[in-house]
């Protein structure tokens, strides 16, 4: 069994600093009021039972906790009395240097916590490091200066979230919309330096990864561009190739055939290279924030303005996906399965049936799909039915990053507008907390709802007033050179944070948790779903009356959950203990998902999400776990046109995992050992994770390792829908 310091290091357990701990406390107090030395062992046997039923790491304070409370089981009141004071004492003297230790095990990489926060992020490398460092200075400020006490213990104990605090300090925002197309076609401005419009494909895309990385760098969350935008500069080019090979035939009879035929050629081959440098820029570019951009790519033929453009972006989007089925070379020269730029299909009429159009582009998705695990599919038909503006019109376009949606806009020409917008933040309200702090009343139930959707409100609109005065200066590329607005230096932000133009959004998590605790079943559960269902609708009522009062666009989000999912459920455990089906796992579930172990068909399970998509219009996305489905790729053509039937957004989860000690390339397996999980080989039985490539998609979003114990067990938990 593994415990957590205070400054994040993990240590064994050692049950002899328990006795020595009471033994302390006992010799302070008269000899009628001590606790014998077998109550003091005894004591010390239940902590480290009670400890190892959690099976997960466990930190000093809940240590302390269950001492604390074995005291007073023992009537040695006395004894717990100099216990509680001797822990007040050391706390007070830690408050004197808050952050120094949490920083130097940062640097020594002893901080196990942290080295498990983001499974995209390696914490070995400085400027991850640096981007820790600076992240702990500004949790500290939030904590003790920018924000409310209540917000903050809300916080700690669990009962909310308050995301990116790390990031808080500054003026930053989570996530947008690229406008892309704006950037390549009027020109922008990169580190001070003027890039106009450009005269090709291939540096058309050689710009965007630069803008990709700039944008990263000036933000916290997720980004998203459309291959699109991309689109025009592929005839620019046709041009350009056929005139070369025009002077370079000019003194040879040649048929007008063979010239198209070498110029198209030529125009794929430049093709092939731009998407080349967009996928290997992207995966080895490192951002301020210490890891690769968190990049999504959009591939819509829908967006075309015309036959010509819509052919040549099935071109961009074909070479895309050709180029992630073969992925990219780690260090040993072996493929593996990169974890960004995220892609994302639209399916539509003209490529979702066989027979269609582009069904070429479906069938090579489908095989990325199977090897690769994108991209994800966005239903067009359900999303027009879903999105719909105050025109009355539908509309499909992209989520910022891995689900957070826009809603829909109309700007003040009438017109509607998605790209150059962005997310201000998110709070995440505990819901299995709120149950369980009911006790299974329905009366309270709803109150004790209400007084935390209070507490989210009042945090987001902190979030909301520390964007508000932020000037264009602060991140020019994103508010004064085209990637969300085009303001003048010196400009505030702050008519951006109004009106619909950015959203900010209501996170949720533990719908399923929360409905078995009061209902005693699952939402899926005939019985159970209208309760779950007026959960979600609470939620969106409240949003509707916020934006009603600030005109700001609150919107319901069903947040990921990476790092979170374990932390509250620690925080459950500490408030509650081990409640079978509710609190006894180490993670919970991630917005309104069944659960990873309840067994249920993919189609089953899609058609139950898609009702609650539609109830979390600021972000939703769904999954299937399914096997290695390679050599099957019909099977995973029929899920995807049943999900542009019946869900909005949705995913299929496959394993890509490669062993660098002996080559092994099948699945790499959890294990566990002395209360923590591990991931191993089951070939070799290696264990190093620097000497193996896994990946798995946890938030919507693939990540490759370093996954804190909480999701690992989750990761672990799943089962399979196909």
């Amino acid at each position: 069994m593994k415990i957590i310091k205070r400054n994040g290091a993990e240590v064994a357990f050692d049950i002899d600093k328990i006795i020595n701990a009471v033994r302390k406390a006992n010799n302070e107090v008269s000899d009628m009021n001590r606790l014998s030395e077998e109550q003091i062992e005894r004591i010390a046997e239940n902590v480290a039972a009670l400890a190892g039923d959690l099976n997960r790491a466990v930190n000093v304070e809940e240590i302390q906790d269950y001492v604390e409370n074995q005291i007073m089981d023992q009537k040695a009141f006395a004894v717990a009395r100099k216990y509680v004071t001797y822990r007040y004492a050391r706390a007070l003297a830690r408050k004197k240097n808050t952050i120094d230790d949490q920083i130097l095990t940062l640097i020594e990489c002893n901080n196990e916590e942290v080295k498990q926060e983001n499974s995209n992020k390696n914490p070995t490398v400085n400027s991850v490091q640096r981007d820790y460092m600076a992240g702990e200075v500004s949790k500290d400020l939030t904590r003790r200066v920018l924000l409310p006490r209540e917000i903050v213990e809300a916080h700690d104990q669990g009962l909310i979230h308050f995301h990116d605090m790390d990031y808080f300090a500054q003026h930053m925002h989570n996530c947008d919309l690229v406008n892309l197309e704006d950037m390549l076609q009027n020109g922008t401005v990169i580190s001070g330096t003027m890039i106009e419009k450009p005269h090709s494909f291939s540096t058309a895309c050689n710009i965007a990864t630069q803008i990709i990385a700039q944008v990263a760098s000036n933000q916290y969350g997720g980004q998203s561009i459309s291959l699109t935008h991309l689109a025009p500069f592929v005839d620019i080019s046709r041009q350009k190739i056929r005139a070369e090979v025009l002077e370079e035939l000019k003194d040879v009879a040649v048929m007008q055939d063979t010239i198209d035929a070498i110029t198209e050629k030529r125009l794929k081959e430049e093709i092939r290279k731009g998407i080349q440098t967009i996928q290997y820029q992207v995966v080895t570019l490192l951002t301020t924030n210490g890891q690769a951009p968190f990049v999504t790519v959009f591939m819509y033929l829908g967006e075309a303005r015309n036959e010509r453009e819509r052919d040549d972006l099935a071109m961009i989007i074909e070479e895309t996906l050709r180029q992630r089925i073969e992925g990219v070379k780690n260090e040993s020269g072996v493929y593996v399965t990169p974890a960004f730029p995220k892609l994302i299909y639209v399916l539509e009429e003209d490529n979702v049936r066989e027979g269609s159009k582009y069904w070429y582009l479906t069938e090579l998705a489908a095989k990325c799909t199977a090897k690769r695990m994108v991209p994800d599919y966005i239903s067009e038909k359900k999303m027009l039915e879903f999105k719909v503006d105050k025109n009355g019109e539908g509309h499909c376009y992209t989520c910022m990053g891995c689900r957070s949606f826009l809603t829909p806009y109309v700007d003040e020409n009438g017109k509607p507008k998605y790209y150059g917008r962005f997310n201000q933040g998110v709070v995440t309200i505990n819901l299995v907390d709120v149950a369980l702090s009911s006790q299974g009343d329905m009366e309270e139930f709803w109150k004790i709802f209400d007084e935390r959707l209070d507490l989210c409100y009042r945090a987001l609109l902190y979030r909301h007033n520390r964007l508000k005065g932020t000037l264009s200066d602060a991140a020019p590329i994103l508010w004064q050179y085209g990637a969300l607005a085009r303001l003048k230096k010196g400009e505030p932000i702050d008519k951006l944070l109004y009106g619909g133009y950015s959203t900010i959004s209501l996170g949720y998590a533990g719908l399923y948790e929360c409905v078995k605790y009061m209902t005693g079943k699952s939402h899926t559960d005939a019985e159970a779903k209208p309760f779950a269902l007026s959960v979600m609708q609470h939620m969106n009522d409240k949003c509707k009356e916020w934006k009603a009062k600030h005109n700001i666009d609150f919107s319901l989000y069903g947040t990921p959950l990476e790092s979170t999912t374990y932390r509250f459920a620690k925080c459950l455990q500490q408030r509650f203990g081990i409640i079978p089906g509710v609190t006894d796992k180490n993670y919970i579930t991630n917005s309104y998902h069944v659960h990873v172990t309840e067994k249920i068909d993919a189609f089953t399970k899609l058609k139950f999400e898609s009702e609650f998509q539609q109830l979390s219009p600021g972000g939703a996305i769904s999954y299937v776990e399914v096997p290695n489905m390679q050599d099957n790729i019909p099977a995973v053509l029929a899920v995807m046109q049943y999900i542009y039937e019946n869900i909005m957004y949705a995913e299929l989860n496959t394993k890509s995992d490669y062993c660098q000690v002996c080559g092994y390339d099948g699945e790499i397996k959890i294990v566990e050992e002395d209360g923590k999980l591990l991931w191993e080989c089951p070939h070799c039985h290696n264990r190093d994770q620097s000497k193996m490539n896994v990946a798995r998609r946890t938030c919507g979003y693939i990540g490759t390792q370093y996954w804190n114990q909480g999701r690992t067990q989750e990761i672990r938990d799943r089962v399979l829908h196909l």
